[in-house]
């Protein structure tokens, strides 16, 4: 799976799930800090990447996860092994 599909996947899914205006969504926001993202839900982004992309997300691995970019890299990573 291309990056580009990544992105596109995953802004989707925090426009409609959590309200997230498009223009926020840059690779640089931090996921809490600036998209307002809760622990909780991750639990929700790790469901839609099992759906989406075919693998679970470790606990710890999104404990290192702090922006944007870095989610897309992980999921880009984690699915073309």
């Amino acid at each position: 799976m291309q990056k580009h599909e990544i992105v596109e996947i995953i802004n989707d899914f925090l426009i409609n799930e959590f309200e997230i205006e498009e223009s926020k969504l840059v690779p640089g926001a931090h996921l809490k800090n600036d998209l307002g993202l809760e622990s909780l839900d991750y639990v929700d982004i790790a469901v839609i990447v099992e759906e989406k992309f075919g693998f679970k997300i470790k606990g710890e691995d999104m404990g290192n996860v702090l922006t944007l970019d870095m989610l897309y890299d992980y999921i880009f990573t984690r699915s073309n092994q």
